[in-house]
């Protein structure tokens, strides 16, 4: 099974450098092409289903790619809403944000929290659709960066680039574990045992 994670296209406080969260920010009319775009990187592959968190970037974005590439909508999945950036929320930052609540950002949902919430709805969807699909099933997941970002470093055990909005960000699961195969579009190096 291999699933394609697509962050939403940009938001007007995307493009503000602003802290979304768990706010439900509309796309723009950038995140409406930027949708468009993806669809297009997606055609040519036959996708059992297309999934996303339930905020509305995106799921707009999930609608805009289901249109395109012509299969229905599937379900929302409340583990997808992205990390929760609490009281900064709206705000652009001023100093990086930390892993962990500090002085800074004491109320930020904890990386681990995110990961987990990632890791998570990899096994919903994977354990949803299966039985549907079957092994050679391929889904896109919309959802949003830093949940993105926070579940491949968990796979694959080191840190992971910025993801750029709706970029896809491949895993695949082969019957026993997950394994990251792309990120914003290339090609993911494995080190061989």
């Amino acid at each position: 099974m291999r699933l394609e994670l697509i962050r939403h296209g940009q938001t007007d406080w995307n493009a503000a450098d602003k802290l979304q969260g768990s706010s439900d920010v509309p796309l723009n009319d950038t995140g409406r092409g930027q949708a468009l775009e993806a669809a297009r990187l997606l055609a040519g592959v036959e996708w059992s289903a297309i999934v996303s968190s339930p905020l509305g970037r995106a799921r707009e974005t999930a609608e805009i790619i289901a249109g395109e590439l012509g299969i229905e909508l599937g379900d929302a999945y409340a583990e997808l809403i992205e990390r929760d950036y609490a009281s900064h929320e709206g705000r652009t930052p001023e100093s990086p944000i930390p892993d962990e609540p500090n002085a800074d950002y004491p109320d930020i949902e904890p990386r681990g929290s995110v990961a987990a919430r990632g890791i998570g709805a990899l096994e919903m969807i994977r354990d949803t659709r299966l039985p549907l699909d079957g092994d050679d099933a391929h889904i896109v997941v919309v959802c949003h960066g830093t949940i993105i970002r926070f579940t491949l470093a968990e796979i694959l055990g080191r840190e992971v680039p910025h993801i750029e909005n709706a970029a896809a960000n491949t895993v695949e699961w082969d019957g026993t574990a997950w394994h990251v195969l792309s990120i914003n579009g290339g090609v993911v190096d494995t080190p061989i045992d």
